[in-house]
Parts: structure tokens; C-alpha cells; sequence
């Protein structure tokens, strides 16, 4: 069954904070005697309770569920939002790198800022308790919820940082004289989250090995240590300064000194054996749309929407063009995203993540309430996320506006990335193969790995060409995940390879180049059920008439326009959002906008 997130009455006092003036004003609720933190924070359940709320704020409609899963991490070199050229709201301006501060989705003093204040609000008020009331240490209750109430801190942390840049810290609950604050170092930021998952890795058990670590909705060890690992991979890379786009300065932020951190994290995590890659790809992505949440599996940690929250699908599924037998929230629902139309012909053919990530049919209009797959000549100009699939689900929606499907927040493929990445960085590519192989052997069938994995990875001998190798794998392994935008500016190929993005969907439009053989029709029937679409044409090379039975769809539909709108302004100046200038307004001067803004 899935997490309900629920605060109790009684510990509202404690744990909300108003967002109305981000922080302006305490909700100074007199609390009964029962509600002092000493009696909470010295119970287990109640305490329990206050932790569990410092998630709820990620539920709300313009928080993670409505405004940062659906449009941070737009657009990158393997995906855009699917209106990039739209000019009829502000929706596109958040994708294409020309978000203003007055943007009408996000400039509310609900908005996902304030949330993640509020999370963090919450949980300052929580640490500051279990530490003081609680005896947390490992292995009890309120150690565990200690470790918890610091992870989700680091998370709220970790996200603000990507999307904004420099941003108030605020580590202690608020009072008078910290009610409006100035922007910190994001350097600060990152040393103090980095020392709070040191301390939460000593307090939460490896998966499965509790009662709360059992599902993949509460925090664990392993995914403790990788979001470490992240962090410290994210404050050793570039990013954007008001000075231009650097490493951080911060003797303690070098690459020297992160990056074996985050390759023991990793190994701590792989030699636990507490996680491991699914099967096949199809079936990790299969299991995800079942919403099976138990933990020791691929999905280290997920945001946990109830039934009635949450949008992943609702954004990112295969579109659905009407209510249908596997889905029934309405007209138009899912694909509001998806994979740029080479990134199909970017993949290996045979690598068997393909067909799962890209996905160029729609369900269209139902008749007597059964749809079936179609694919037009507008197909190629809008492709979708294979990885989200309403088909695959358990259930079927009936919510006009939430699936409750649960956000991955990260999954044990990324352990193994970020272990090749460091330990080609500390000690060289001969130790990077081992992990690279691992994450190629689930992408290809054993007859092609002899050539697709062993002699691939084997030739890999140099540092530079063992990078480029993992730049390219996450593209394959994470596309439609919303992960690359960060680690594309981490490795300060944002902007290179976004342009590469462009010159890459130009040649395509062209068939000339990188793209020169890749078919200018396809052809497609349906299978013996009659919903399913069978496609030839998609693979390069494929240009013969397949001959009687199948219909033949004009795949060139991709505009010069369409190609222009990845990104309006130059995305090294746009890396991060502007502080919507609802918050501005309320900071008394506090708050400011860099970065061109």
C-alpha cells in the first residue's frame, strides 16, 4: 500500500510555517501541553508523525507535484517539453532558458521556493527536537527519524541549489531576527548537507533491514550515501557564478577532495548488496508503473505521492488522447515531454533501453472506449517517454489531475554512473569498466555483449575517452528522468552539448551527416490484438517497401522552428531559474536576482 502522508492537528504548531510571506510570519498556534516538543519528540510515533511532514509540503499543487517534477530539468540534450515553440502562456519560458520573474506559473507565494522552505522549516523543527529530547543514535526510533528528518533537509537543500543557485540557508528553526535572510554561498550549503548525510548514513539502516526500510518510500542507507555521493559530485563541478560559469573556489569543494568521497559512497552502496539493477530495463520501468515500492530493488528512494497526488504520468506518460480501457483522467493526458526525435537514432539498435525511453505512437480518439496506438506524420516532430506508460499500470486513474504514481527520485543505475565516473577520475578507466560494463551487460542481449559491452568498455583506455563514455550512458539510461540537466552543467557540457543538440536535429531534419541513412518513411499495421502498432522504417537503413498490409507516414516533419526553440536565450546565462518576484517583493530588500536576470 502506498504512503499517505498525513500531519497530525496536534503537531501543527510545530511543523508549518506560512509560506503566504516566505517566512514573514510563525503560525504562533498556542499548543496544548501535550504538543511541547519534549512530548514529541521523545515518543516515536509522534515523532514520527512531524517527520512524515516534512514531505507534505512536496505534495502541495504548485510544489514538486505541479511545478518542479513537470518543468526543472527541461530542456537538455536528450529531451524537451513538447510545446518548446509555444508562445500562448509562460509554460515554455521555464524549458527553453528565458524564465522571467513575473512567470505566471511559478510566480505565486505558493509556489515550490516557499515549499521547500516550508519542508525545511519543518525540518529544522524536527532536528532541533530529536536532538535536544530524542537520545537519537543508531539503531533506535529516534535515531532513524533523525537520520530521515536530515536527508530530507539535504534533498530540499540539494534541489534548491539546482534550480536557483545561491539561496537563503537557514539550518536552525526561524526566529525574529532570521526572518528575512540574504542569499548564502551555495559552498555553505553544500559543506553543511554534505556533513548532515555523513551524520544521517550512521543513523538509517540499509534497505530492508528495518521495518521503515522496507519500502522505497522512506529513507535508507543506500540511497543516504547516493544522494552524498550526488551532492558531492554536484559541489565539485561547474556550475553558474555571477562571475560566469566555474568550480567553486572552496578549498574543501575540489574535485581532489569529493570525488573519492563519492566513489567510497558508491562502493559502500555496491558492496552492501542491499540494491541492485532489475533484470532488464523493460522490467524496471514495467515494476515502476505497478507502483511496487518494495525495497532492496533498483529504485533507491521515491517521492511518495498518494493516490490522489501527483503528476508524473499525468506530464510524462505515452500520450492518451481520450479516456480509454487504460486510463480514464481525460483528454490529452501524458506526454507534455519527451525524447528529442535523433535521440532514437542515437541509440545502439540493438541496445534494448531504446524502445522502452522512445516511443513515436500516441493512444488515440477511443471508440466504444478502446483506443489504439497511432503514429502520423506529425509522429516525428513529438515523440514520448517510454519509460511512463498508463498501459502498464495496475490500475486504472479515474483523477481528472493526479495517477499518484510515485517520482524515482533515484535508482541504483546512478550508483553505478557516478562509481565509473569517480573511480575513473581517482584512480583511472581500468577501474571505471567494471561499473560501466555492469550497467551495459542489462542493456544488451548476451549474444551481443562480447562486442557491445566487453570490447566496447575494453577500448575505453584513456581518462578522456572513459568520461565521454558516461556522459553518453546517462544519456541513454536517464532520458526522461529529469537527471541530466544537472549533470550536464556539473561537467559544463550544458551549453556545448545543447548546441550539439540543435546541429544533431538539423542534420536529421536534413538527412545529411551523423543522420544521412536514417529512413524518410515508415510503414506500419497493427497487430493480431488490434491496438498494438507494428512500425518498420525506424531503424537506419530500413527503405524497402515492406510490401502489402502496411500504410506508409511521411516521417520528415521536423521544423526548422521547432528545432530554434530548445533553448531561446544561451543556456550557460540561463542555468538557473530567477527568484519569482513574489518572494523579492516579500524578502525587505533581502533578495536579489543575478545571473543576467
Amino acid at each position: 500500500m502506498k504512503l499517505s502522508i498525513k500531519l497530525s492537528l496536534l503537531l501543527l504548531p510545530l511543523a508549518v510555517i506560512s509560506c503566504k510571506q516566505l517566512g514573514e510570519e510563525i503560525l504562533n498556534t498556542t499548543a496544548p501541553s501535550a504538543t511541547s516538543e519534549a512530548v514529541i519528540f521523545s515518543n516515536p510515533d509522534l515523532a514520527k508523525g512531524a517527520v512524515d511532514g516534512i514531505k507534505v509540503p512536496m505534495m502541495e499543487t504548485d510544489s514538486y507535484r505541479g511545478r518542479w517534477i513537470p518543468f526543472y530539468g527541461m530542456n537538455t540534450d536528450s529531451e524537451w517539453y513538447n510545446s518548446s515553440e509555444s508562445t500562448s502562456n509562460d509554460n515554455a519560458d521555464l524549458c527553453v532558458y528565458d524564465a522571467k520573474p513575473n512567470n505566471s506559473q511559478m510566480n505565486k507565494a505558493i509556489n515550490v521556493w516557499a515549499m521547500m522552505y516550508q519542508g525545511i522549516e519543518r525540518a529544522n523543527l524536527c532536528i532541533r527536537g530529536l536532538r535536544k529530547y530524542g537520545n537519537p543514535t543508531p539503531g533506535s526510533e529516534l535515531g532513524y527519524l533523525l537520520g530521515e528528518a536530515l536527508t530530507l533537509r539535504a534533498i530540499y537543500y540539494a534541489d534548491l541549489v539546482k534550480g536557483w543557485g545561491d539561496v537563503p540557508a537557514r539550518f536552525e528553526p526561524i526566529v525574529t531576527e532570521t526572518t528575512y535572510l540574504p542569499k548564502s554561498s551555495r559552498d555553505v550549503i553544500y559543506k553543511q548537507i554534505l556533513a548532515d548525510l555523513a551524520e544521517a548514513s550512521t543513523l538509517v539502516p540499509w534497505p530492508n533491514s528495518s521495518t521503515a526500510t522496507a519500502t522505497t518510500e522512506r529513507i535508507n542507507k543506500a540511497f543516504v550515501k547516493g544522494l552524498r555521493a550526488r551532492v558531492a559530485l554536484a559541489a565539485a563541478g561547474y556550475s553558474q557564478y555571477p562571475d560566469g560559469v566555474r568550480r567553486s573556489s572552496d578549498p574543501e569543494l575540489t574535485v581532489a577532495k569529493l570525488y573519492p568521497i563519492a566513489l567510497q559512497e558508491c562502493r559502500d552502496v555496491i558492496n552492501s548488496g542491499s540494491a541492485k539493477l532489475e533484470t532488464s530495463f523493460e522490467t524496471l520501468w514495467r515494476n515502476y508503473n505497478k507502483e511496487i515500492i518494495t525495497a532492496g530493488n533498483e529504485s533507491l528512494w521515491e517521492i511518495p505521492f498518494d493516490s490522489g497526488r501527483g503528476r508524473v504520468l499525468f506530464n510524462f506518460a505515452v500520450n492518451h488522447a481520450t479516456n480509454d480501457q487504460y486510463q480514464q483522467m481525460g483528454n490529452n493526458r501524458g506526454g507534455q515531454a519527451g525524447p528529442l526525435p535523433n535521440v532514437w537514432y542515437d541509440f545502439d539498435e540493438k541496445d534494448q533501453r531504446r524502445s522502452v525511453t522512445c516511443v513515436p505512437y500516441k493512444w488515440g480518439n477511443a471508440v466504444a472506449g478502446k483506443a489504439k496506438q497511432e503514429i502520423t506524420t506529425a509522429s516525428f516532430n513529438r515523440w514520448y517517454f517510454g519509460k511512463f506508460r498508463f498501459e502498464w499500470m495496475n490500475r486504472i486513474v479515474i483523477s481528472q489531475n493526479d495517477d499518484g504514481v510515485n517520482k524515482i527520485y533515484m535508482r541504483y543505475a546512478e550508483i553505478l554512473l557516478m562509481a565509473a565516473e569517480a573511480a575513473n577520475e581517482v584512480e583511472g578507466p581500468a577501474s571505471a569498466a567494471p561499473y560501466l560494463k555492469q550497467l551495459r551487460n542489462r542493456a544488451f542481449a548476451a549474444a551481443d555483449r562480447p562486442a557491445k559491452v566487453e570490447n566496447y568498455v575494453n577500448a575505453l583506455t584513456s581518462k578522456q575517452a572513459m568520461f565521454n563514455a558516461i556522459v553518453d550512458e546517462h544519456k541513454y539510461e536517464f532520458t526522461g528522468e529529469m537527471e541530466r540537466k544537472l549533470a550536464l552543467i556539473r561537467w559544463n557540457l550544458l551549453g556545448s552539448n545543447l548546441a550539439d543538440a540543435k546541429a544533431r536535429m538539423t542534420e536529421l531534419k536534413n538527412r545529411t551527416d551523423r543522420y544521412a541513412d536514417v529512413p524518410s518513411v515508415v510503414y506500419y499495421k497493427y497487430a493480431a490484438d488490434g491496438e498494438t502498432i507494428q512500425i518498420y522504417g525506424l531503424n537506419r537503413g530500413e527503405t524497402t517497401n515492406p510490401g502489402t498490409g502496411w500504410t506508409a507516414v511521411d516521417w520528415t516533419s521536423l521544423s526548422d522552428s521547432k528545432i530554434a526553440a530548445l533553448y531561446r536565450k544561451d543556456p550557460n546565462t540561463r542555468q538557473f531559474w530567477p527568484i519569482w518576484q513574489v518572494f523579492l517583493d516579500a524578502s525587505n530588500g533581502t533578495l536579489k536576482n543575478d545571473y543576467g536576470y
